[in-house]
């Protein structure tokens, strides 16, 4: 699975919980929400701009930040 970063311009609880059930609805990922950082890291076999289409739909303003390394 490709691991990639995302910013996503969340303020509060409600923000992450948008983006949880926007990539819960895609299905087909795990992913970590770092909330202080804004950042949300995606492990997935779909491609950025499904993902980031998808995070979109939060209604939040969203950009791609790159590909994380495989720890």
């Amino acid at each position: 699975l490709q691991k990639h970063e995302f910013f996503v311009d969340m303020t509060c609880e409600g923000c992450s919980n948008a983006v949880t059930r926007v990539l819960h609805r895609l299905g087909g990922v795990q992913f970590d929400i770092d909330l202080p950082n804004k950042k949300v890291c995606i492990d997935s076999e779909h491609n950025v701009d499904t993902l980031l289409e998808t995070l979109k739909k939060t209604g939040k303003s969203a950009s791609y930040l790159g590909e994380k390394s495989a720890q």
